[in-house]
């Protein structure tokens, strides 16, 4: 895939629930990311955010409109080219952690090299890399309920990044922290988005989290303000 390929492009995009209380979400939304860009979706609850970035994700599908990422169409993939596409091209940071429990520190981080019988860039060296780069060469054979809340959203960034992805995508990551951890993840989310070249989308509540992004975009009644 060519350099000038690398991107995200979002071309008149709706989701509708239907049912007897039918509501449309998201009305129309278009938008475009460069590689290495970074953007906040902002907005009230119920604007339809989390719901726009589960459909960037591949983890909803549209109900119309076009996705495209790195030049790809993956929503036209059949269930396992989706599957591994996301594996490889996109890793997820969410409020909670969602580290499994019984895993040390390192085995979370290795856990989604594990998929289609690994081969990817995730290795154990690039774990024990990206871990030491957030701090946490020491906690390798650590259970999760054996670190901080801040050190479990610190694993957390490295397992997003473990297989090299060209797309990464925040649910309210610093959700669940107090200010002065808060600050520390959002340094650390975009050194490390800077030295690794991805795409960047975080949805977030934070004026503080959102006003460190270069690009906003405002989310009312399903529409990009």
């Amino acid at each position: 895939m060519s350099a000038t390929e690398r991107g995200l492009e979002l071309r008149d995009v709706r989701k509708r629930f239907e049912g007897a209380n039918a509501v449309t979400v998201l009305d129309g939304i278009s938008l475009t990311l460069g590689g290495g860009e970074a953007l906040a979706i902002t907005g009230p609850s119920g604007s339809g955010k989390s719901t726009l970035l589960h459909l960037i994700g591949t983890l909803d599908r549209p109900s119309s409109g076009v996705i495209r990422i790195n030049g790809a169409e993956p929503l036209t993939f059949d269930d396992t080219e989706l599957a591994r596409f996301r594996n490889r091209e996109m890793g997820f940071i969410f409020q909670d952690h969602h580290l499994l429990p019984q895993y040390s520190v390192l085995e979370n981080v290795l856990v989604p090299t594990l998929a289609f019988g690994g081969g990817g860039a995730g290795t154990p060296e690039r774990a024990r890399e990206l871990l030491d780069r957030v701090g946490l060469s020491e906690r390798l054979d650590h259970l999760p309920a054996e670190i901080s809340g801040g050190e479990r959203q610190r694993v957390a960034i490295a397992r997003a990044l473990v297989n090299g992805p060209s797309l990464l995508l925040c649910d309210e990551p610093t959700g669940n922290l107090d200010r002065h951890t808060a600050t520390a993840i959002t340094d650390l989310l975009f050194e490390l988005h800077e030295q690794e070249g991805t795409m960047l989308i975080a949805v977030t509540h934070s004026l503080e989290l959102a006003e460190r992004f270069p690009r906003r975009v405002e989310l009312v009644d399903g529409k990009a303000g």
